[in-house]
């Protein structure tokens, strides 16, 4: 950047432009230089708000999972684990989640028999310990949910369910879960804290079979879980009774390990993946819009 002082008569005055032109061209290269401290600022929080290089390879890796897991989940998983599984296909979508839903009790045992598996999310601790004690887990189980029983009633409660102890009736018809089931685990407990004795027409071996029933008609209530009648929408309803809280059911999901499932390279790693996805954000909020309580 040059500036030419302009000819003039006096050479007092040349010289005294000259001087002035040489203090401007020093400002004006020290301003083309530096930028200003609202300029740096600016350029700051732009390289702040970009994404790091951690969080870009993150997605990409998360992007490049595929294969097939096979995931056993217990029966009262049935809406919000097929919800989750495709949400988690949406996120992954070289990957394919194939769901089995039963009564945790069995699907212990076809495990232990052979059963192909990858994960198994169970509706109690003790038909995990089950699994864990026949040495078919991989690494430990996470808590990601609780739940507890409630009386559910065919719309409109035509039988006039008030509570528990109307269950122990004798012209009621009652079903619940049979004991090896959680439900029916729960149900146990709770009518020994309210001292009562139940004479149920049926036990089922899943808590989706007991609302199945209820649902129908052809049961004037059943213990099923909270979770369960929500998911009915309009075709039950529910009684909820104080004696629940003495049975609160913790959910543990696991990778299972040697199930003989025909498991490309990378399962296990899909497998743990998808058991982050169920115990983080994602799912959590899910399990959560359908009644499920919070891990303890």
């Amino acid at each position: 950047m040059n500036f030419l002082p302009p000819k003039v008569a006096s050479s007092k005055r040349r010289s005294l432009a000259a001087l002035l032109g040489a203090a401007i061209l020093v400002l004006g290269l020290a301003a083309c230089s530096a930028p200003s401290g609202d300029a740096a600022s600016t350029d700051d929080a732009a390289r702040s708000a970009s994404p790091t290089p951690t969080s870009t390879a993150s997605t990409s890796a998360a992007s490049t999972l595929e294969g097939t897991i096979t995931v056993f989940a217990a029966a009262s998983l049935t809406q919000t684990f097929t919800e989750i599984a495709s949400d988690f296909e949406e996120a992954n979508p070289g990957v394919t989640v194939e769901l089995n839903f039963a009564g945790s009790s069995d699907l212990v045992t076809q495990i232990t028999e052979g059963a192909p598996a990858d994960v198994f999310a169970s509706a109690d601790l003790r038909n995990y310990t089950k699994l864990a004690e026949a040495g078919l887990t991989a690494g430990d189980a996470v808590n990601f949910a609780t739940n507890t029983l409630t009386i559910a009633v065919p719309a409109r409660n035509p039988a006039e369910i008030g509570n528990l102890s109307d269950l122990a009736d004798a012209d009621v018809k009652t079903v619940i879960c049979a004991p090896q089931v959680p439900c029916g685990a729960a149900t146990v407990t709770v009518t020994e804290a309210a001292g009562i004795v139940l004479t149920p027409v049926s036990e089922e071996s899943s808590v989706t079979d007991v609302l199945g029933k209820v649902s129908s008609g052809e049961a004037d209530a059943g213990l099923v879980y909270v979770t369960d009648v929500l998911a009915a929408g309009d075709e039950v309803e529910a009684i909820e009774f104080p004696e629940s809280s003495s049975a609160v059911n913790t959910y543990p999901i696991v990778a299972v390990a040697d199930s003989g499932a025909d498991a490309a390279a990378n399962t296990s790693a899909i497998a743990q993946a998808f058991i982050q996805y169920v115990t983080g954000t994602a799912g959590l909020g899910v399990l959560a819009e359908a009644g499920f309580g919070p891990p303890e």
